[in-house]
């Protein structure tokens, strides 16, 4: 059973969001918060496995809510996945540096957020292809100041390969194909990549990679 806690400060959105999982066996809502505030208190006392987070929501937003969720150690297993209504939001790549494992738009269709759900539950990180191909590449530039080559000596040639690959917005499937290996052995290195990086999870990932210039942003 996967755990839900609904973070949105529209009433009525809570409403549909509850009435889609409740009506799923594998899923249960158990809280819901209508600010950052309230989400951080509710995440820390039900422990969910996943928050459905809003970004902007009165007094703490859900980007600072995101951050305390994911620094907060007796949380690790909590994994926020980051709902809007806009498809190029400036705030998504900050979400993500503040440790959300993934985005997804509100008009999603229903069996999206469904699978989102399942995904970043499992520890994954939803970051869908159109996602992460147009609105990171809109939005990173790098950091002022930030060293191209930071970290890079922990990977090796084949884990920067990868790494490269999921930034783009390949799932371990795709990689696979394109590697020419088993997606258990594309699963197993970008793993050891999240290990010596310390990522939380792939979003992490995708940030690192940004940041660190692995790869550079396709500008339009």
């Amino acid at each position: 059973m996967i755990k839900v806690l609904l973070a949105d400060d529209q009433a009525l959105m809570r409403a549909g969001f509850r009435a889609l999982l409740d009506a799923e066996d594998d899923l249960e809502v158990v809280g819901e918060a209508a600010d950052g505030a309230a989400a951080v208190a509710e995440a820390t006392r039900l422990h969910p496995d996943v928050v459905l987070m809003d970004v902007q929501m009165p007094g703490l937003d859900g980007i600072e809510a995101t951050r305390r969720i994911a620094a907060d150690p007796r949380l690790s297993g909590v994994r926020v996945l980051i709902l809007t209504n806009y498809g190029l939001d400036s705030y998504v790549f900050a979400a993500l540096r503040a440790g959300a494992s993934g985005f997804l738009l509100k008009d999603s269709d229903p069996a999206e957020l469904l699978q989102a759900i399942a995904v970043v539950s499992r520890g994954d990180a939803l970051l869908a292809p159109a996602i992460t191909r147009t609105l990171i590449s809109e939005f990173v530039a790098g950091p002022p100041g930030a060293d191209p080559a930071a970290g890079r000596e922990v990977l090796t040639a084949r884990e920067q390969e990868i790494v490269e690959l999921v930034a783009r917005g390949l799932s371990n499937d795709e990689i696979a194909e394109r590697m020419v290996i088993s997606p258990l052995t594309a699963k197993t290195h970008v793993n050891r990549a999240m290990m010596k990086l310390h990522c939380r999870d792939r979003a992490q990932l995708v940030v690192w990679a940004y940041e660190s210039g692995l790869i550079t942003p396709r500008r339009r």
